[in-house]
């Protein structure tokens, strides 16, 4: 199937796997705590990509170890205790609405540290993202008075990484095997998650007898598997295929998905939440679509 079309098909199973992922964080902090979901996460993952991925590490020539390591702790090691942590305060839906700024942040980070070229029509997609964005942080801390809506700094710092971490992937290891690049990253990950989870206090937990903690373990098993080993593999090799906007637009998708699963998890979402998501989504349109025409 040529790349064109195929790139398309990447694109929206990640958005349905991705944007499934935060209502899995939401219930694996039932009976976990971030700092033991986080590490679990990374774990799992590790144990899955390194089965089906050892063999490929061979493929990864001595210079480029060193952007394997750096994407390992932007693309996952941080991300996955910093939307950990802010589930615990705001809703999985707006999580998953405010990490739609990944393209956005890919741009502004393309101009001062990529030397990509500035587009008007850029910026002012980037400053609609950055309206939407505010506006959404503000309805949803006056509708949730019992939410922290600081913890959403968290989800625009993940995004931040997020950011970085595609632009790195297409500049430098764009002839690096993308489940290399993945079964690469958590080789350096591996062993401060195994520290984490067993500082923790993950081991005196009842795992054997506690019902909730056994189903919170589940949802994380299915979270890892699917949301970040495979999800990773697929997004490398649609970095690789596409670019990085391209790559990064699957956010625009993962909202409505993430709303869906918050809706039918009880979650409150009012029109003017909505109104401040298509303002996010129409800035990250207008900033991709200047780029496309660059």
């Amino acid at each position: 199937m040529p790349n064109k079309s195929l790139k398309w098909i990447y694109l929206f199973v990640l958005s349905i796997i991705w944007g499934s992922s935060f209502i899995l964080i939401k219930k694996g902090l039932v009976g976990l705590d971030p700092l033991q979901l986080g590490a679990l996460r990374i774990l799992f993952s590790a144990t899955v990509l390194l089965l089906f991925g050892w063999k490929s590490l061979k493929k990864i020539k001595k210079q480029d170890w060193k952007w394997i390591g750096i994407t390992g702790i932007l693309g996952t090691g941080l991300p996955v205790f910093l939307f950990a942590f802010a589930e615990t305060e705001i809703d999985s839906a707006v999580v998953g609405i405010l990490n739609s700024s990944v393209p956005l942040l890919a741009f502004i980070f393309g101009i001062l540290l990529f030397g990509a070229q500035f587009i008007q029509r850029q910026f002012i997609g980037v400053l609609l993202g950055l309206v939407g964005a505010g506006a959404l942080i503000y309805i949803g801390a006056q509708i949730n008075e019992g939410q922290n809506y600081w913890y959403a700094s968290l989800v625009i710092i993940a995004a931040s990484f997020y950011a970085l971490n595609v632009n790195i992937i297409k500049r430098h290891l764009q002839e690096v095997p993308a489940i290399a690049i993945a079964a690469g990253n958590f080789v350096f990950l591996i062993i401060p998650a195994a520290i984490i989870l067993a500082i923790s206090g993950f081991f005196d937990l009842p795992v054997t007898t506690d019902a909730t903690l056994q189903q919170s373990i589940g949802y994380i098993v299915i979270l890892s598997i699917f949301g970040t080993a495979l999800a990773k593999v697929m997004f490398n090799k649609l970095v690789q295929m596409s670019n990085p906007v391209f790559a990064s637009s699957v956010t625009y998708l993962m909202p409505i998905i993430s709303v869906m699963w918050g809706l039918l998890d009880g979650e409150a979402f009012t029109m003017l939440q909505f109104i401040a998501t298509l303002i996010i989504l129409v800035g990250v349109y207008i900033g991709n679509s200047a780029r496309r025409k660059a």
